[in-house]
Formats: C-alpha cells, sequence, structure tokens
C-alpha cells in the first residue's frame, strides 16, 4: 500500500505541468491557431458567464437559505443511523448534499470542515474525495442547459445523480481503505 502511495504521489507531481505544456504543443502538432483559439473560448465564454448569472444566484440563494435556517443540521442528526451503516460519519453529509447543487457551496463545506476537524481528519478527508470525484449535476442543468434553452433534459439527471452516488460512496469506501 505504501508503494502505491509512493507511486501516485510522485505521478501528481507531473499531472498539471504535463497538461500545461502538452495540450499547447499538441494544438501546433495538429495546426490549430492555440492562442487565437483560447482568445475566441474566452470571447465565448464571457457571453455563457452572463446568461447564467441569473441561474447562479437563484441556486445560492437557496442553498444559504437550507443551510441557515438549520434544516442541513437536522437532516444530518436525523440520518446519521443509516448513514453510520455505510461508515460515512454524519458531518460529511452536508458536502453530499450540497455538491450536486454547487461547486462553490461545496468548497465551503470542505473549507468549512477543514477547520473544524483538521486537514488531516477522515472527515474531511472523504469530503476532499467527494467534491473531486463528483459533478455538480442540478447546476449544470438548472445553468448550463437553461443557458442554451435545454428545457427537456431527458436521462441527465438521474445518469447524474446515479453517478454523483456512486462517487460518493467510492469516496467513502476508499478514504476507509486508506484512511480509516
Amino acid at each position: 500500500m505504501d508503494a502505491f502511495r509512493e507511486i501516485i504521489s510522485v505521478l501528481s507531481v507531473f499531472v498539471l505541468p504535463a497538461m500545461i505544456v502538452g495540450i499547447p504543443v499538441y494544438g501546433l502538432v495538429k495546426r490549430v491557431p492555440v492562442y487565437e483559439s483560447f482568445v475566441e473560448g474566452g470571447k465565448e465564454g464571457f457571453g455563457v458567464a452572463v446568461r447564467i448569472l441569473p441561474y447562479l444566484v437563484a441556486i445560492l440563494f437557496a442553498i444559504g437559505m437550507f443551510r441557515a435556517s438549520g434544516a442541513m443540521e437536522w437532516l444530518a442528526g436525523a440520518l446519521s443511523p443509516v448513514l453510520a451503516l455505510i461508515g460515512m460519519p454524519a458531518e460529511v453529509l452536508p458536502m453530499a448534499i450540497v455538491r450536486p447543487l454547487t461547486g462553490s457551496g461545496s468548497v465551503a463545506v470542505v473549507a468549512e470542515l477543514a477547520e473544524r476537524y483538521g486537514t488531516d481528519s477522515l472527515v474531511t478527508r472523504m469530503a476532499s474525495t467527494m467534491f473531486g470525484s463528483t459533478e455538480t449535476t442540478f447546476y449544470v442543468i438548472a445553468v448550463y442547459f437553461g443557458a442554451v434553452g435545454v428545457s427537456k433534459t431527458r436521462h441527465a439527471l438521474p445518469a447524474g445523480l446515479i453517478a454523483d452516488v456512486s462517487a460518493m460512496l467510492f469516496a467513502v469506501w476508499l478514504c476507509l481503505l486508506f484512511f480509516g
């Protein structure tokens, strides 16, 4: 297990630099005008940001109200016996609830857990693993589908939620395996 951790640790140092160098080099090899493509993407991104702003404000407001009302803590307490069966601490439940809704809200949850329990705690590691392995499913559907006018999401929501639940369960299992 220590050898595996060492290999992952060494490889993780090279991932970001490889992407930063590799993507432009790949574009140059394929004869893509890399800088011009980057600038055009930035222009399009700004337009999308303006269109999604109302959806973003609405979802962040709803999450803030849910947390401020105390409903999040009540739900975590009520579900703690069920969560104990899968090995998930009740303190991680806010991450499991907030992550499919918003990325920035889930960053706040991880930061709060790290401050409360420490960065090396099982709770913080589990929440961080969930953060990295799940998607903001409702955010994507509300904001991006709404920005391009898609009203019938068909299988996107069930597929996204199944992937989120699977990733969260796998995150619990991996953290218990590596750190538990």
